[in-house]
């Protein structure tokens, strides 16, 4: 009893946890959005709207455009409605059809569909199948040298992304840099963000790195993310990425202020930003002598006289019985005799017909039908073509590689940080998706800076998203609509706790009776099967319900003990000793 009460508040304790967890998580994400959500009005309820409550209302995020506060090269929020600082490319992309070359994808500034912020502006990405390109330049170029590089913006894929790109680009300062003839071959500095096609998740970030024995620019290639990317692209919610460059030539890649990748310039991009010292020598070629086979036939070894090449691998087995009831007359199979010739059957274009082949119904009970053969088996004295056996190649030279020489392209950049100067940020992209939202552009050196923009434009959307999104109530049904077998889980959730509270705290019974028919049984010396708790709640009971009991308890023992001496007279006492002692009521009647 006392193992159920234990497991029925442990029941309890559990269910009032969840209960307790499911409030703490509604709170926290109220906590969430307490600081961006303006006090509301309160209004003086009359007497009849209380006979009538409403729903409370839907709190709401006031929105405010962010302001740069620190030094930046780069701040843009779109909120002035218009694309000035832009500039739309006019060029055409080389290589392709002349239909499709031309840059003349729409970019409009508006809300975000189905907006938490009114007032929140972005630049939108509106056609699709179309190459875009726009670009804006920074209040002054950036120059890599003692200042970290922090590069941030937001994307929200309204209508989901299929195939295409939400990355930038940071052009190079040249001085034929021209942003009305931006296309995919304009010098780049650095390239980051989000691309997908099929169900190829990327987060890119590629720099061009240069030469400084050739001057030419070779393309590098950060690692992979470990994290699961496909969360950002199918969501439709906006997502702040971010980049940042240190000059010790570290990089870190954020994406909601969460790193999911980082690394270093020097060690985790592909190619490598350092050739290696030595490279195999072209212009050496293997002798023709070489033997790098490790293992040879044995030339001594020769095929014994009782080798067998032409016995076959199976043979039948000769100790094979025919089984009892075998029918070798039937057939196995036999035609439909139910089966009809088509009424559109014509045997001068289709040729005779014939009745489709069943399965014998009288070969069901038989162990077989038709002519027996008798089962193979391999063939104990089989051993095939000889060959001679395998040895190790005396000659064996190892497997052949070029010699070693020093690289003639050999360089080491020890700061692949110190990159070209840039000037100007651009969006060059193709997308089988339209209405891309971009937002919140912003190039700084100073990470809190950065931070301050991204709490003053990114927290406040976060924050309007948090609050309108529905209660965990609401979205458990709604999964539940999208998935049906949730409603099992949640009906086992619910009722599993109320069926083992019910199971151990209301049903059982008393094992006293149980108790007292066992020791009435014996006249053994039984231990005292009450406990304490009894003992004090016997205590507790009226004088005169106590004085009954005593009477009632010391009439059981002497009758008991009559009994027992009618068996065995020298266990009288004994007997009764063992009885009171069996019971404080009893012990204290005998004392009286």
């Amino acid at each position: 009893m006392e193992l159920k009460m234990r497991l029925c508040v442990a029941l309890l304790c559990v269910c009032a946890l969840l209960g307790a967890g499911v409030r703490a998580q509604q709170e926290e994400m109220e906590m969430d959005v307490e600081d961006a959500i303006d006090d509301m009005q309160e209004e003086d309820v009359e007497e009849e709207e209380l006979a009538t409550p409403t729903p409370a209302p839907v709190p709401t995020v006031t929105y405010k455009a962010p302001e740069p506060m620190g030094e930046h090269y780069f701040a843009e929020s779109f909120d002035k409605g218009t694309l000035q600082g832009w500039v739309l490319s006019e060029a055409k992309k080389e290589g392709i059809d002349e239909e499709i070359a031309k840059y003349d994808g729409k970019w409009e500034v508006e809300e975000m569909q189905n907006t938490k912020l009114p007032g929140d502006k972005g630049l939108v990405l509106k056609s699709r199948a179309k190459h875009h390109a726009i670009s804006g330049l920074l209040l002054r170029p950036f120059t890599f040298d003692t200042k970290p590089l922090i590069v941030q913006y937001e994307v929200n894929f309204q209508t989901g992304i299929d195939c295409g790109g939400a990355y930038v680009k940071l052009l190079s300062q040249t001085p034929d840099l021209d942003l009305a003839e931006f296309v995919d071959k304009t010098p780049y500095t650095i390239m980051f963000g989000p691309d997908k096609c099929g169900e190829d998740y990327k987060l890119h970030f590629i720099f061009r790195h240069k030469n400084p024995k050739t001057g030419e620019f070779e393309e590098k290639h950060a690692k992979k993310p470990d994290a699961d990317l496909r969360t950002y692209y199918t969501d439709k919610k906006t997502h702040l990425y971010t980049l940042v460059l240190n000059p010790d030539n570290s990089f870190e890649i954020l994406i909601d202020q969460t790193v999911v990748n980082s690394g270093s310039l020097l060690s985790d991009v592909t190619p490598p930003v350092n050739p290696p010292a030595e490279i195999e020598d072209p212009e050496d070629h293997k002798p023709e002598d070489w033997d790098e086979r490790p293992k040879i036939q044995d030339p001594d070894a020769v095929k014994p006289e009782d080798w067998d090449e032409d016995a076959p691998a199976k043979i039948p087995d000769e100790e094979a019985v025919k089984p009892d009831g075998w029918l070798d007359d039937e057939p196995e199979y036999i035609s439909d005799p139910d089966a009809l010739k088509p009424e559109d059957w014509d045997e001068d274009m289709d040729g005779e017909w014939e009745a489709p082949q069943i399965p014998n119904p009288v070969c069901e009970t038989a162990p077989g039908c038709g002519p027996w053969e008798r089962p193979v088996i391999d063939n104990p004295n089989y051993k095939g073509k000889w060959k001679p056996p395998m040895i190790d190649n005396p000659n064996y030279q190892g497997v052949w590689k070029p010699r070693k020489i020093p690289n003639p392209d050999f360089f080491e950049d020890l700061h692949p940080f110190r990159m070209s100067p840039f000037s100007a940020v651009g969006l060059e992209l193709w997308s089988m998706s339209s209405d891309i939202f971009f937002d919140n552009f912003f190039i700084t050196s100073d990470r809190s800076v950065a931070e301050r923009w991204a709490e003053d434009g990114w927290g406040l959307k976060k924050a309007a998203e948090g609050a309108a999104e529905p209660g965990l109530m609401t979205q458990m049904i709604t999964a539940a609509e999208e998935r049906p077998w949730l409603w099992v889980v949640y009906v086992l959730t619910v009722a599993l706790p109320l069926v083992l509270i019910i199971v151990f705290c209301c049903t059982g019974k008393s094992s006293a009776p149980a108790a007292a028919a066992e020791y009435k049984k014996t006249d053994e010396p039984q231990p005292d099967v009450k406990d304490e708790a009894e003992e004090e709640e016997a205590k507790e009971e009226e004088p005169e319900e106590k004085k009954s009991e005593e009477e009632d308890s010391t009439g059981e023992a002497e009758e008991a003990a009559e009994s027992d001496h009618k068996d065995d007279s020298t266990s009288h006492e004994k007997s009764e000793d063992d009885i009171l002692r069996r019971s404080p009521r009893n012990r204290k009647a005998r004392k009286d």
